[in-house]
């Protein structure tokens, strides 16, 4: 697939990491250390927002988010607090698809813009990408964004990452696994593709070009 892309921003769960690493790894080892970090930490701005929303209860709050998988900011960056501690004492080590690094380095070589767009709080994106069997990924990039710039599944959230990047939209390639993704991006003018990983079991799209990894994107120069 030949791309005229002078940015690609990319989605990570599903798309640059198995989504069982995130939810069988990463979730349960923040869970597993939230109840402690709760208590010790009252005070902590996150802990007192999940406070205020819950009524009182913070880490019920927190709990019943993670339960849902909610896109919610105080949740998303305690994540990131504790998966730090776990990077950082090597109990945790990120998972990449094996074309991910080597296409990353190739695009960056060729002088595009990367940039990353998740869920997760911009501070976990880094760690994750800073602590991969690849090495530290993170001066590949140029910007990441996370749901403070807006709702991966709606149309002025891409908008506003081309802004920010600097181009117009229709400069921009995005890579999702989520064709609810995907379709905010192409409303906003994005260049798409979605990465079908058969270990995830993504169900292919019938209205953006598929691929089942990055080795066959090429931006052209």
């Amino acid at each position: 697939m030949i791309v005229s892309a002078t940015a690609i921003v990319t989605d990570i769960e599903g798309t640059t990491t198995p989504i069982e690493f995130v939810h069988k790894v990463l979730f349960p080892y923040a869970r597993a250390r939230l109840p402690a970090y709760v208590a010790a930490n009252p005070n902590d701005p996150d802990v007192l927002e999940a406070a205020r929303v819950a009524g009182g209860d913070p880490l019920a709050a927190l709990l019943g988010w993670m339960d849902a998988d909610a896109k919610v900011a105080p949740l998303k960056s305690l994540q990131g607090r504790l998966w730090h501690e776990g990077y950082r004492t090597g109990a945790l080590q990120a998972v990449l698809y094996p074309d991910v690094a080597p296409a990353l380095r190739r695009w960056h070589a060729a002088g595009k813009r990367l940039c990353v767009y998740s869920s997760g709080s911009v501070e976990a994106q880094k760690l994750l990408f800073g602590h991969t069997a690849e090495g530290d990924l993170c001066p590949l990039f140029s910007f990441f964004f996370d749901t403070r710039t807006g709702p991966k599944r709606e149309r002025g959230s891409y908008a506003a990452i081309a802004g920010a990047i600097g181009l117009a939209a229709s400069a921009c390639l995005f890579l999702s696994d989520v064709e609810a993704e995907l379709d905010a991006a192409s409303q906003a003018g994005m260049q798409t593709c979605q990465l079908v990983r058969p270990e995830d079991g993504t169900r292919a799209s019938d209205r953006h070009p598929v691929l089942a990894d990055f080795s066959a994107i090429v931006p052209t120069p």
